[in-house]
């Protein structure tokens, strides 16, 4: 079969197509016949500097969407020609660019009717993140105030419709050129972080999603109302934040998404009842990885990018 691979770590140059065994599923496993294959900060990074399996970079790419090829021993869950999506595997490599992958079978679900295999395969990583960030972390119920940083970016664009659709009130920041599509997608308010400092214009906040990292974690603690909760997604090392925000009677903390069959149901019922739509950037062919990984890394991508592979 047909996957991206690269022989060394190193820039977007180094991707390439490659020929490789087709894969068989093992126990609790489906073979998945991929469509699509999301672009997430992940992959980059990993084919950059995200260190080596066995001595070889490790298989890119996570969010997955397409049709079960076959099941392994054990699977009911699933039969040939059931079209689904997810996220597997993650932290362990997936290796999504590719034509065929194998996945746990509980790291899937039924990809929602109405959505194509390119919107599905943009959902798993972002859509699992900001749900799991603001409601199994934060736990966001109607009437608080959310603040999402980077709103109109992969994360940013589904945790903004998660916190409406949870009957929150949410501001995000982005650029005044993305303004009017953040608006569109439910954003009650919307902060230009490059006229206006955020900590002054966001007050009595209850819930920060910071999805940047660096001094924003700390900046952002200031926004909070007593009790509040800053989720981190940018680094590790945002979980230093949670002694400060003791300090300060609030709370704070670093959290990493995890496949989750639970999490993409309750997505994808979202996406059914017409509360939560993904908007797709860019979608390129399979051998155009490189390029796609060139759009991410400059950082002016509007929602998610995504390889279509079938």
């Amino acid at each position: 079969m047909r996957a991206i691979g690269q022989d060394t770590l190193g820039g977007p140059e180094v991707l390439k197509v490659v020929e490789i065994d087709r894969p068989e599923p093992g126990f609790s496993e489906v073979l998945v016949r991929v469509h699509a294959a999301g672009v997430n900060p992940t992959d980059w990074w990993h084919r950059a500097t995200g260190g080596l399996l066995g001595g070889q970079p490790i298989p890119l790419g996570w969010d997955v969407s397409g049709v079960v090829e076959e099941v392994g021993l054990g699977v009911t869950m699933y039969r040939p020609g059931d079209e689904v999506f997810g996220m597997p595997r993650l932290p362990q490599p997936a290796g999504t660019y590719a034509e065929f992958i194998t996945s746990p079978a509980r790291h899937l679900a039924r990809k929602p009717a109405g959505i194509s295999h390119v919107e599905a395969a943009a959902l798993p990583l972002a859509g699992l993140t900001a749900w799991q960030s603001l409601v199994d972390t934060a736990d966001v119920r109607p009437g608080q105030r959310v603040l999402v940083h980077a709103a109109a970016g992969g994360v940013g664009h589904l945790a903004v419709q998660i916190a409406k659709a949870r009957g929150a009130y949410v501001i995000g920041t982005a650029r005044s050129p993305k303004h009017d599509f953040l608006r569109g997608v439910g954003a009650d308010e919307v902060i230009d972080y490059t006229q206006t400092d955020f900590v002054t214009a966001a007050r009595d906040i209850d819930v920060v999603l910071d999805t940047i990292g660096g001094e924003y974690g700390t900046r952002s603690l200031r926004t909070l109302r007593p009790g509040g909760i800053v989720v981190s997604i940018a680094s590790p090392a945002e979980a230093s934040l949670a002694a400060v925000a003791e300090q300060r009677g609030l709370r704070a903390g670093f959290t990493m998404v995890e496949p989750d069959n639970g999490g993409l149901k309750e997505i994808a019922a979202l996406i059914e009842a017409g509360k939560l739509r993904v908007h797709v950037d860019t979608v390129l062919p399979l051998e155009e990885a490189g390029k796609a990984h060139e759009i991410g890394e400059a950082g002016r991508t509007t929602g998610k990018i995504v390889l279509t592979v079938a």
